[in-house]
């Protein structure tokens, strides 16, 4: 298990070198938190930044009313730390409801700083292709509520998102969220006390490893829903992560997919193709470990497949779980098998997998258009000969480049 990277406070010096293409003009934009207009000098380094430009914020805090937003390329928002003494762009007083940065340019890095107490998402990216977060703090200090921002770290329509060392607490939908993008690596991040801790909806391609997901209501989701865009989500990797006493109680808004996510999920797969999940740590998870479910809603897209297909799991330290299922009917399942379900639960539809020697629940649901309440529960072993491995992501050299 290497868990490494966590680190919420230091200070990286990037040479130019590291960054893409930058021409011989790229300049280093300061910005200080304590000038009388400090709120419009960083939206007006964000506008006036070219291609190669690094805007550096100075240590102190930001309370800004507006979100902010970054739409040229090649360009580096760079703090000086994201603990209390570092620099922090605090939202608690922010008009609207929209993201507190949103980023639609490729090849940026984001770096070194905090954002605090967002109406809406914390920080968002779209069609951002070679985009880089890394060492930034996304939080809601006022702990898990309804009226939180939806997420944290939002990356969306990308290709090449490379998330490393991040930390974010309080999302009232996804802490770390990465959705309809392609050849994603999620790394050596803590996720905390979010309803999903991380999630990869709707993407291909994705190694999700190193991260800490503990006190979310569901730790690690691998989603795939219909209508929209980007469909058929597939060759996800899930491994070398702690998850632990996921135990938040969900507080999404109602309506939303994560909603249904019962307290006390640990890995949480739906409908998706050629997902494996391998060398985890799981401990203190009430529902499960492991969840492998299709999609059991209406839904009206044609092309839509809500079956999980080619699920493999195997080689994950399981400790204690399913001793307090959070879906109907779960707690009598418990009592009636002495205390706790299995780690692993499977609601019978599509396709699994398991080589992890633990006991593994079926609920026989074949056909997902059966409700839960009419399941009927019955041990399986799903132990079969285990299918090709997928290739490791590599991300583009010169986005490693940034983080050294």
């Amino acid at each position: 298990m290497r868990i490494h990277g966590l680190s919420r406070t230091a200070c990286l010096t990037f040479a130019a070198a590291a960054l893409v293409a930058a021409p011989a003009s790229a300049k280093t934009i300061s910005v200080s938190a304590d000038t009388p207009d400090a709120n419009e000098k960083l939206q007006e380094a964000l506008i006036m930044a070219v291609s190669g430009d690094v805007v550096e914020l100075g240590a102190g805090t930001w309370k800004l009313t507006d979100g902010l937003s970054l739409d040229v390329a090649n360009v580096t928002i760079r703090g000086a730390g994201t603990d209390a003494n570092g620099s922090i762009l605090d939202f608690s007083d922010q008009q609207g409801a929209g993201e507190g940065l949103l980023v639609t340019s490729d090849d940026v890095l984001l770096t070194n700083f905090a954002v605090l107490n967002t109406k809406g998402d914390g920080i968002k990216s779209k069609g951002a292709d070679r985009i880089v977060y890394h060492e930034l703090r996304v939080e809601w200090t006022a702990g898990p509520k309804e009226t939180n921002g939806a997420y944290g770290i939002y990356p969306v329509e990308s290709t090449d998102v490379l998330i490393d060392s991040v930390f974010v607490r309080g999302a009232s939908d996804a802490g770390i969220y990465v959705g309809q993008s392609k050849n994603i690596v999620v790394r050596d991040s803590f996720a905390i006390e979010n309803v999903a801790g991380i999630e990869i909806e709707n993407s291909y391609d994705a190694d999700v490893h190193d991260n800490i997901a503990m006190r979310n209501t569901g730790g690690i989701l691998v989603f795939d829903l219909p209508s929209l865009p980007m469909q058929g989500g597939h060759n996800v990797r899930v491994f070398d992560n702690i998850v632990k006493d996921n135990s938040t109680p969900n507080f999404a808004p109602k309506g939303n997919i994560v909603a249904s996510v019962p307290t006390g999920t640990g890995v949480l797969v739906m409908a998706n193709n050629n997902v494996e999940i391998f060398d985890n740590a799981f401990e203190d998870n009430g529902t499960a470990n492991i969840m492998i479910v299709g999609y059991r809603y209406p839904y009206k897209d044609d092309k839509y497949q809500p079956l999980p297909r080619q699920i493999f799991v195997r080689d994950n330290a399981h400790g204690r779980a399913g001793f307090a299922p959070g879906f109907p009917g779960g707690a009598e399942m418990a009592a009636a098998m002495g205390g706790s379900i299995p780690p692993i639960l499977w609601d019978g539809s599509g396709n699994a997998i398991v080589n992890d020697d633990v006991g593994v629940l079926s609920l026989n649901l074949p056909d997902v258009q059966t409700p839960q309440s009419e399941a009927k529960p019955s041990p399986v072993d799903l132990k079969d000969s285990a299918p090709a491995a997928l290739p490791g992501i590599k991300l583009p050299a010169s986005m490693e480049a940034k983080v050294q």
